[in-house]
């Protein structure tokens, strides 16, 4: 088995391991590791120790299989307080998944902090709940150390739950907090679904983080919840956090369809 999600090839270049395999199908990859993929590229893209990422938003242009990918990133705004980052995850010269990030200076707000919300109980406090039958678990999700504090994956509506990732992003490297924190948001509609997977399809086609400060440790929470309009969209959102406390939010629109 594995121990990471992706083995580096060089030049920009990974295999996804089974590590990655998506709830929906074994041959397609769960977003989580591939947003936090992204983030990794745009971390290492002209890296400056004055700033920080801020916001980060991948869009979703299709389904990305288990399989070789490459990603690559670029400054799309040079700024002396504030930059705009770009990257793309490709498997075989088909672009699958494009990002940006907003990457702001840093400065000593120290003493104005304050108006997060509460932090949420350790993961102590929560409990380990088997994977539901309907999806594909043996891949992301059994990658995933879960503690639920409220809710679960075969309960619909809000829930409330740490996660950390057994394995690092990248094989032979440290996982940094920020690619922790993606490969765990991005199973925010999962957590909170108020539908039932064998019967109704909702894949998320976005992932928006906003962060108000830089996330440490390996433990990711997540409180979610997902409203459904009448058109078939619906909108998840999260308040993410770290041991610490609350450290921003996520969003992402779901196309919600009967299977």
């Amino acid at each position: 088995m594995s121990q990471a999600y992706y083995l580096p090839l060089g030049d920009g270049r990974f295999e996804a391991t089974e590590h990655t395999v998506g709830p929906w199908a074994d041959s397609v990859q769960h977003m989580g590791p591939p947003s936090a993929l992204l983030a990794r590229a745009m971390l290492r893209c002209r890296p400056r120790e004055d700033t920080a990422l801020a916001k980060l938003t991948v869009d979703i242009l299709g389904p990305v299989p288990r399989a070789e990918v490459e990603v690559a990133a670029t400054v799309l705004r040079a700024g002396r307080t504030i930059e705009l980052i770009g990257a793309q995850l490709s498997v075989a010269g088909t672009v699958a998944a494009r990002a940006t990030g907003w990457r702001l200076v840093r400065t000593d707000t120290g003493a104005l902090a304050g108006g997060a919300p509460e932090p949420m109980p350790p993961p102590q406090a929560g409990g380990q709940l088997p994977l539901p039958d309907a999806w594909v678990v043996d891949g992301y999700l059994s990658s995933i150390e879960w503690r639920w504090l409220d809710g679960w994956w075969a309960e619909q509506g809000a829930a409330v739950a740490w996660g950390r990732p057994r394995f690092d992003l990248v094989a032979g490297e440290p996982t940094d907090g920020l690619c922790r924190l993606l490969t765990v948001a991005d199973s925010a509609s999962g957590m909170s679904s108020r539908l039932d997977p064998a019967d109704w399809l909702f894949p998320n086609t976005d992932l928006t983080v906003h962060l108000h400060r830089m996330p440490r440790g390996e433990w990711v929470g997540v409180q979610a919840n997902t409203v459904i309009g009448p058109t078939g969209a619906a909108v998840a959102t999260a308040t993410l956090h770290d041991l610490d406390g609350a450290v921003g939010s996520s969003a992402q629109i779901l196309t919600v369809r009967a299977r």
